[in-house]
């Protein structure tokens, strides 16, 4: 990487910085810091979903699940299941959002079952939401120590990624604490923009640069079957299976896009269902195609690399072997950001860089403040006024950040795929929240403590197969797709034997 490459870099940090600074004369109420007076388009918003469902997670992540050992495109078996789960939620769930003026997701819970309810749902988001995107911005600063250390070798690797984790943090906060929630959706159309235009950049280069080109990758992705896509077997231990992909993802996307704050929270942001729907549904089409793209681009990194050259490569991902699955790398989150930074051209290399900065910053602490004021203080605070309201959102956000920034420091010992941690820690408290929404709606004999029953044992269960699956306690090794669906259908059975043990004679339904 060359000079030009760190203008193009600390010029996009700079430049959303101000984007978001311009944006803070039209943050006078929390209805414009959290729902952008629900005046954002609907294209608008389907840009953001991609953005945000995307992330550096994706950028980074995902062509190394082709890259490795054994990867392929099984992948596109679980975003099949984020396509169904866009259908349910249009049908079910959007209806439910435009019946009040909600700033929130979870207000609904408070009007079906009550606070206590309504609380546990945004505590275990808030939890989850800043674990994930801790974890996220771990894997950028990642990136961010590697173009630094292009520059500097042999510097401190640890130091400089911890220095990379505030610096990024810093711009989150401050982009997102000026703008409110209507200067990251801006923000991330234009994040979108940019990281397609990075990826399709990555891939015209490594195609010009893998000796053959094209031809040759395609040839060598169809040697090692990295192409195939669908894997029939019902394995509740293997990540990526048609079942797996289809079920688990669908109810994965019930949960992420239906009951989540963090995308919820867009659709919040149009004036009617339709507008929400449109947008949900569209964002889902270009998902698709996008993951296809990062799929493809491990497969053209496999082919520039050519692991499989090497005698070592037999025993990558054996079990004592000290070989990773992702020879010659140690994890898949490294081969991306390595051949952006090590062979792609100046100006070039910079615009991708800049594009997974893009796809990071896309921020959750709006999300999570508007979440911790609706549903965790103003029911304690019920004669605050607006305007003290919208003040505390905004240091919120700034001690939100902070939390963020602790959570990536404390994540960087972690061997693990990023994709794989951060989907495991949302599908694990998505499956109750997603669960309770399901009792409010179907169950019209569940009140509060029947769905408090049922989202607390809920929980206890995912977390116990979540440590039975890392080898922590005995049990069944289940996959993390499959989380949301346990997650849920245990809250509803629950919920369910509840209403028959302690019976309510007030049959209030959510309508």
């Amino acid at each position: 990487m060359q000079t030009i490459d760190l203008v193009i870099i600390f010029g996009y940090l700079i430049g959303i910085t101000a984007f978001g600074i311009w944006f803070s004369g039209k943050q006078e109420t929390t209805e414009d810091y959290f729902v952008g007076d629900r005046s954002v388009p609907w294209w608008a918003i389907a840009m953001s979903i991609v953005a945000t469902e995307t992330s550096t997670i994706t950028f980074v992540s995902v062509p190394g699940v082709a890259f490795a050992k054994g990867g392929n495109f099984q992948f596109l078996q679980l975003v099949f299941g984020y396509m169904l789960g866009r259908v349910v939620i249009s049908l079910i769930f959007i209806p439910l959002y435009f019946k009040g003026e909600l700033q929130t997701v979870y207000q609904l819970l408070g009007d079906r079952f009550g606070n206590r309810v309504k609380m546990l749902a945004s505590g275990l988001f808030v939890i989850m939401r800043n674990i994930a995107d801790g974890i996220r911005l771990l894997l950028t600063a990642i990136v961010l120590a590697a173009v630094y250390a292009s520059f500097n070798p042999g510097s401190d690797a640890t130091t400089v990624i911890i220095a990379s984790i505030i610096l990024l943090g810093i711009v989150m906060i401050v982009f997102t604490f000026y703008g409110g929630i209507e200067a990251v959706i801006w923000v991330e159309v234009v994040q979108l923009v940019i990281y397609i235009g990075g990826a399709i950049a990555a891939a015209v280069v490594l195609i010009q640069n893998i000796d053959g080109g094209l031809s040759t990758a395609l040839s060598v992705g169809q040697q090692f079957d990295k192409f195939d896509v669908f894997d029939f077997n019902l394995d509740f231990a293997k990540t990526y299976t048609f079942w797996g992909g289809l079920i688990g993802g669908c109810f994965l996307t019930m949960s992420t896009h239906g009951t989540d704050q963090y995308l919820v929270q867009r659709y919040l942001c149009t004036s009617k269902p339709a507008s929400a729907s449109t947008a949900l549904l569209t964002s889902g089409a270009v998902v698709l195609a996008q993951f296809i793209g990062f799929l493809f681009i491990g497969a053209l990194l496999f082919a520039f690399y050519g692991p499989y050259s090497s005698p070592e490569y037999a025993q990558a991902g054996v079990a004592g072997s000290g070989v990773p699955g992702t020879f010659p790398f140690a994890k898949p989150d490294q081969v991306f950001p390595n051949f952006i930074t090590e062979h792609m051209p100046p100006g070039l290399s910079g615009l991708v860089v800049a594009a997974i900065f893009a796809a990071a910053l896309s921020s959750s602490l709006n999300s999570i403040a508007a979440t911790a004021i609706n549903d965790l203080y103003k029911p304690f605070a019920r004669d605050v006024s607006d305007k003290a309201l919208l003040r505390l959102s905004g240091w919120l956000t700034v001690v939100i950040g902070i939390i963020q920034i602790i959570v990536a420091v404390a994540f960087m010992a972690t061997g693990e795929s990023a994709l794989n941690l951060a989907l495991s820690v949302a599908s694990l408290f998505n499956g109750p929240v997603l669960g309770v929404f399901l009792v409010g709606t179907f169950m019209k004999r569940a009140r509060e403590n029947h769905a408090l029953a049922g989202m607390l044992a809920s929980t206890g269960l995912m977390i116990y197969i979540l440590l039975a699956f890392n080898g922590y306690v005995p049990g069944p090794r289940i996959a993390w797709p499959w989380y949301a669906l346990i997650g849920s259908v245990t809250t509803l059975a629950v919920s369910f034997i509840a209403t028959l043990i302690a019976p309510s004679k007030n049959n209030e339904a959510l309508d």
